[in-house]
């Protein structure tokens, strides 16, 4: 890794010497834009609108326009600010980690120690640690200022850049002014589904799919050209259902925990059934209904409905040996 910045991270007359490294990195396959007629390369060209001139990229400087003039901002310009000039990282303060919501979080980098003795760096670590707290930090990066959180990962010290307050937008929708009325028992499934799928979090477990089947396509297509066969290469396409089918959310939660016990259909029709007795289903209670007629008490039809199923499994029994 190569280092982007060197500094040094300081907390009252506590000063840590630091490189910071990009901590993420991007593993997209890298596409170009081609013309579809010849595949001829598409290329996006830096004109000065002035003389119709291509300009190289080393000779181009910012600008800004308030509408009636253009003052132009060169990179020396921007260097020369004090923000910038600035190599250091300095806590504001510490705050309880919980109270940092991840959507401020932005980009990470790994902090190293840059001196010869790492003992700051570690007093550091192991303090933050200690207070289960997170450092709030301000430094300038690549020509702004940014707010960031300091904290510990792994073995090492983290810096996140933060968002700013007015770059988080207010989440209002009018969907959500209705009020819903959510019953215990749906609320109960509910918990029942979260508990079937409780693990601890292995990012290893998970791949990105579409960057896989893209360069499974892209070597398909090296391998046999435009000929390429995608149905062979990756499977028929499922085939689209006419219209969907609408169940209640009762009905989705006891199948959803069903399949995740084992699945298959006695799971569906165990849910099913537990779903008749609780009303979910107007078929089921209109049978139920029309047996609890011809039976004085519900204790009675419950025990007449088992008879006939011990007779049945009886014979099977005898059969089978």
């Amino acid at each position: 890794m190569r280092a982007v910045w060197k500094g040094a991270v300081t907390f009252g007359l506590v000063n840590v010497p630091v490189k910071l490294y990009s901590a993420t990195e991007d593993h997209d396959v890298s596409l170009h834009q081609v013309h579809a007629e010849d595949g001829g390369r598409i290329r996006y060209q830096r004109v000065c609108e002035i003389d119709g001139k291509v300009v190289p990229y080393q000779d181009i400087d910012k600008a800004y326009d308030d509408g009636e003039r253009t003052v132009v901002i060169t990179d020396e310009d921007l260097k020369s600010l004090p923000a910038e000039r600035s190599r250091e990282i300095e806590v504001v303060e510490f705050v309880p980690t919980e109270q940092i919501d991840p959507i401020m979080f932005d980009k990470s980098y790994y902090l190293e120690p840059d001196s010869a003795s790492s003992k700051a760096y570690v007093l550091l670590r192991q303090t933050l640690e200690s207070t289960d707290r997170t450092a709030i930090v301000q430094m300038a990066l690549r020509q702004k200022t940014r707010l960031a959180a300091l904290r510990v990962f792994g073995d090492v010290l983290m810096v996140q850049t933060l968002l700013w307050s007015d770059e988080v937008r207010d989440a209002k929708f009018k969907s959500l002014d209705e009020k819903v009325r959510i019953s215990p028992k749906e609320l109960d499934l509910s918990k029942q589904l979260v508990e079937s799928l409780v693990s601890d979090f292995e990012p290893e477990k998970y791949v990105d799919e579409y960057q896989q089947e893209l360069r499974t396509l892209i070597a398909a297509k090296l391998e046999q050209g435009d000929a390429l066969d995608t149905a062979a290469t990756f499977g028929e396409e499922p085939e689209e259902e006419e219209g969907g089918e609408v169940i209640d959310l009762m009905e989705a939660l006891r199948r959803s925990i069903a399949s995740k016990r084992g699945g298959g259909k006695e799971d569906d029709d165990a849910g099913a059934g537990a779903g008749n007795k609780s009303g979910g289903s107007k078929s089921a209670s209109k049978s139920s209904g029309s047996k609890s007629a011809s039976s004085k008490t519900g204790s009675s039809k419950a025990a007449s409905s088992k008879e006939p199923a011990k007779k049945k499994a009886a014979p099977k029994k005898k059969a089978a040996s």
